[in-house]
């Protein structure tokens, strides 16, 4: 399934609610949909300001379904998560200027916009209108956050023009040499992973320093130690996914003390 850039932050969720309030209460007064004109202009800017902020209130309140379908997806954020936002949030926010309209706008009045004529002449064109600006918003916001996410990534480069692999630090658990090819093991989204690079592991290990080497085939990342454990009469590791590394005498040592100190 497609992914679709996303910004979780709630602080960037009310940004857009608050621009979208005011977009609601410029286009409302400017296309005066509701026959505002008739009404005073103090009840005209009371009535248009209430729709701006129960627009605002209806995309507030179903941010927790968003984030819902967000840990749903394993925190990631698919095309069909923001289809099914915006169906949700059309559906309530109808549901919502309606009831306004018939109980706070009209009320009392003996000829209310019929339902029909409400949604298919001022809620859809609005919407058509509205809208927009609040998809802008967010894919710009989604934008944003995912360019800030990619530079918080390291690279993995393979010999090839086109081998590597780029993800966080903290998913990367150990490099294994074999022949001429390196196996990266890491997480993905809390999965385990593996991906085969051509690659010599002495260069990989000058261009990641923070990698502590236990063998020479091995390079691991010490924040995914877990335990010690004895195999064959021989010291090795237990990592993140019950990954098993060796440790050779060579490095035997070095690789106590330094988990050691990392652990303490």
């Amino acid at each position: 399934m497609k992914k679709h850039p996303f910004d979780p932050s709630i602080k960037h969720q009310l940004i857009i609610a608050l621009g979208m309030a005011l977009w609601i209460f410029t286009f409302l007064y400017f296309t005066e949909p509701l026959d505002v004109s008739q009404l005073h202009d103090s009840e005209r800017l009371y009535i248009l300001s209430l729709y701006g902020f129960l627009g605002a209130l209806c995309y507030v309140t179903i941010l927790p379904f968003q984030y819902w379908l967000f840990k749903k997806t394993n925190n990631q954020w698919l095309l069909i998560n923001e289809i099914s936002f915006f169906l949700v949030f059309v559906i309530w926010s109808f549901v919502v200027m309606r009831s306004f309209y018939m109980y706070v706008v009209v009320r009392g009045e003996p000829n209310p916009y019929s339902l029909y004529y409400y949604l298919t002449s001022i809620f859809l064109p609005a919407v058509l209108t509205i809208f927009p600006i609040v998809l802008i918003g967010r894919f710009g916001f989604g934008k944003y956050k995912q360019k800030q996410i990619e530079e918080q990534k390291i690279e993995i480069k393979g010999d090839g023009n086109y081998e590597g692999i780029r993800l966080f630090l903290s998913d990367l658990i150990a490099l294994e040499a074999s022949d001429n090819y390196v196996e990266i093991h890491f997480q993905d989204n809390g999965s385990y992973r593996k991906q085969l690079i051509r690659a010599r592991l002495s260069h990989l290990e000058k261009s990641l320093p923070c990698m502590m080497r236990t063998h020479r085939s091995y390079l691991i990342n010490p924040s995914h130690f877990l335990s010690y454990k004895t195999e064959s009469s021989k010291l090795g590791l237990v990592l993140s996914h019950e990954i098993f590394i060796p440790v050779s005498k060579t490095f035997a040592l070095s690789t106590k003390e330094a988990l050691n100190f990392t652990t303490n």
